[in-house]
């Protein structure tokens, strides 16, 4: 009867920590406006930013949506989503809940999402190149994601401000752009990696649409392209306001589903489905009555 009872503990344990794993995974990687500064302003009288602390309603947490931590653990996602990644500046609200809520309200079927930040303020394309610590720690954290049993839906991609301070990095970003993104999809083992990257809405500096031609005109496949250009902008005229970043997100959604195929299919959601309506109706009245069993033993 104990070798029966610690069986069906250990079934109980599997299956609920299947419930708390995420089956739809998305890489968040770029830069500040990846990250979210929308609400964070600087303070007038000592110039220190800070995040207001509003959160619309399309970006409250939902218990189907999941982020991995910087220790690399599934915790419920809130905002600001990047705190602990981009842990040198103060975060405010991204894209990134924004798009995981539109795409649950859209398709309620999809499944439970996990989101992977790896965005970091201030950074230049140079810096996500192959070998670089920056590169290293996205596909290291990815790699662990994938360990929960889910599936890359897409990497979503905003950086570039950087780029537009000088014109020799302004001239060579579509060519770093593109190796990043060729070198990430075969590290991955996935060379068909959905990739929607963001044309910028802003810049540093004056070769914005040198890089915002750069962004438009990558030429590989499944890399789309949406443009974020006269959304409105905090007061330091380089940052996505709050209501400009849940537009954003609504944006990648809408790009994002209309390159799923139709009907939409969800990896594993059958299976998951079946294991967590056997674990309610049955492994859970057995385990109850295994446990009565062994109190009047």
């Amino acid at each position: 009867m104990l070798s029966l009872l610690f069986l069906l503990l250990l079934t109980q344990g599997n299956l609920s920590t299947s419930e708390q794993l995420p089956q739809n995974i998305f890489i968040l990687a770029g830069q500040s406006n990846m990250a979210g500064r929308g609400g964070v302003t600087n303070n007038t009288k000592n110039g220190i930013p800070s995040w207001d602390g509003i959160v619309p309603a399309q970006c409250q947490p939902n218990p189907s949506i999941l982020r991995l931590s910087a220790s690399l653990t599934w915790v419920l996602a809130h905002e600001p989503l990047h705190a602990d990644i981009d842990y040198n500046k103060t975060n405010g609200v991204g894209p990134g809940m924004p798009f995981a809520n539109a795409v649950l309200t859209r398709v309620p079927n999809f499944g439970s999402i996990g989101l992977v930040p790896c965005a970091v303020g201030g950074t230049a394309i140079r810096e996500w190149a192959k070998g670089g610590f920056l590169y290293d720690q996205l596909v290291r954290r990815t790699q662990f994601a994938l360990q929960s049993g889910g599936v890359i839906r897409a990497m979503l991609w905003y950086q570039g401000e950087s780029d537009t301070e000088i014109r020799e990095d302004a001239d060579a970003y579509k060519g770093r752009l593109s190796r990043f993104f060729i070198d990430l999809r075969a590290d991955l083992g996935y060379p068909t990696l959905p990739i929607i990257q963001v044309a910028l809405a802003s810049g540093e500096g004056p070769y914005v649409e040198i890089v915002r031609n750069a962004q438009l005109g990558i030429n590989l496949p499944d890399v789309q392209c949406v443009d974020a250009m006269g959304l409105p902008l905090e007061p330091d005229r380089v940052h996505l306001t709050t209501p400009a970043q849940v537009q954003l997100g609504e944006t990648l959604t809408d790009a994002f589903l209309q390159s799923l195929p139709n009907p939409i299919h969800i990896t594993n959601y059958s299976s998951r489905r079946f294991s967590n309506l056997m674990s309610h109706f049955f492994i859970g009245p057995l385990l109850r009555f295994a446990l009565l069993l062994v109190a009047f033993t």
